[in-house]
């Protein structure tokens, strides 16, 4: 299991020539919130287009690099066709509060995490209640509902069952736990 944003920044290659192509500059998101691909760092500051690598063309997610097929699978699209991206589309994912179908907002999200090669459902999303609280407290790990129909993830929040409250951990145990596997 991998956060979302250890991929942000890291060097994009494609694997026969070695030849960088680009960095991870955000991720792409279908409308059921399923990574559809990877968002790549322009040269131009007034791009018309962005570069996008479609996630079944990613070849391996290290911690250095990201490793792709080839050049061609870069397409190129307008910025007004990423509807659903982590920072940067027209819907964004970070920050999204995390709400409660009783009404109890349980954070906003900073992070999500998912199996890079196991499909490429969100697994879990990283909480934080802003910076003095996650001084204080600690961010908060929530695992993504495993029945889909009972969280929608819509263009303002994130809807979940009233049980997630007492299903949130904090950062930290969540990670040991996911290293013991």
């Amino acid at each position: 299991m991998i956060k979302l944003q250890q991929l942000i920044g890291l060097p994009v290659i494609v694997i026969h020539s070695g030849k960088l192509v680009g960095t991870v500059k955000d991720a792409w998101f279908d409308e059921h919130w399923q990574l559809k691909g990877l968002i790549l760092d322009s040269a131009k500051w007034f791009a018309s287009s962005v570069k996008i690598v479609a996630w079944e063309n990613v070849l391996t997610c290290g911690e250095d690099t990201v490793i792709i097929s080839s050049e061609d699978v870069i397409i190129r699209m307008k910025p007004k066709q990423l509807l659903r991206s982590f920072y940067t589309g027209v819907v964004k994912l970070k920050d999204l509060p995390v709400m409660t179908v009783q009404g109890l907002q349980l954070g906003r999200v900073s992070d999500v995490y998912f199996y890079p090669f196991q499909g490429t459902q969100i697994v879990g999303y990283e909480l934080t209640d802003g910076f003095v609280s996650d001084l204080m407290e600690g961010r908060k790990w929530l695992k993504a509902p495993s029945d889909p129909d009972t969280v929608l993830l819509g263009e303002d929040a994130i809807i979940v069952p009233a049980v997630s409250e007492a299903e949130l951990e904090p950062v930290a145990a969540s990670n040991s736990k996911d290293r013991e596997k």
